[in-house]
């Protein structure tokens, strides 16, 4: 779950990991312009930005309530269920639509605990770290699961490479530039998921994928009205809106007997964010 910031006792809008996926789906269906590439694989590269944490179904499902917070536990909030698990759930989700799905999610959970391979400078908290930090105690858990991504990536990298329609694909500078749109995708909804529109500050995207050989940097500037800037706009047209599903969650004192079904009984609701060209 992304449990957004607040100020000090309001409700805290709170999103699945779906609705998560479904933002980032948004922003990679709008990228592409004459100075940003649309990525090539287009079907497989969408639909991994579009499921990439789909590991996390089954944990939205049954989520813990931190009781020092009185809200759900998940990204932006308290540690919750989940982590390393998801780590190897996620691409194996992926690979059941297509190997190249399965290694770019492999890509996205590895880079998470290893600052997305060096391709940001995005942190969820505050002068936090750009990886996920690994407690001690799932330290052999975690670096397992880890290792085996690696094992996974190099046997869907050696099935595609031996296939003359997607050899091309795995070649170093289109497999990162796919990567770099997943995590620009990525960290660009985090922005908003996890941020009260009061707490959302200017914020530099590095490594953005112009073409196969060239990243330039994004800036993001909020102007008011959930209005937000981009230099340079890597999207198509002149403007974009985009929408976020979600409920507003109140701090709860004591968990309900089924916390996931109090939260999805809650009305849903929609943030909308327009997007325009410095």
């Amino acid at each position: 779950m992304m449990i957004q910031s607040a100020p000090e006792g309001e409700p805290r809008f709170v999103s699945l990991m779906t609705e998560h996926m479904d933002l980032c789906r948004q922003f990679a269906e709008a990228f592409g312009n004459d100075r940003f590439e649309k990525p090539n694989p287009y079907d497989e590269t969408l639909y991994a930005i579009a499921h990439h944490d789909r590991g996390w179904d089954r944990f939205d499902a049954s989520p813990v309530l931190d009781p020092k917070s009185g809200f759900p536990a998940g990204v932006g909030g308290a540690k919750g269920p989940g982590g390393a698990e998801t780590t190897r759930l996620s691409p194996d989700f992926n690979e059941q639509r297509h190997a190249y799905c399965g290694l770019l999610a492999s890509m996205h959970t590895w880079g998470l605990y290893n600052e997305r391979y060096g391709y940001t400078d995005f942190r969820v908290r505050q002068g936090g770290s750009t990886s996920v930090p690994i407690s001690p105690e799932m330290a052999d858990e975690t670096n397992a699961i880890l290792k085996g991504e690696l094992a996974r990536q190099e046997r869907l990298k050696q099935q595609l490479a031996a296939d003359p329609l997607t050899g091309a694909w795995v070649e170093d500078d289109n497999l990162f530039r796919n990567y770099k749109l997943l995590q620009f995708c990525d960290t660009l909804a985090l922005y908003f998921n996890l941020r009260h529109r009061t707490d959302r500050a200017v914020e530099v995207y590095i490594h953005v994928p112009e073409t196969v050989a060239s990243d330039t940097n994004v800036t993001v500037t909020p102007v008011g009205d959930d209005t937000y800037t981009f230099d340079p706009f890597p999207f198509a047209g002149d403007a974009l809106e985009v929408r976020c599903l979600g409920r507003y969650v109140s701090a709860i004192s004591e968990s309900p007997a089924d916390l996931g079904a109090h939260i999805k009984a809650l009305p849903a609701e929609e943030q909308v964010h327009r997007f325009v060209a410095a």
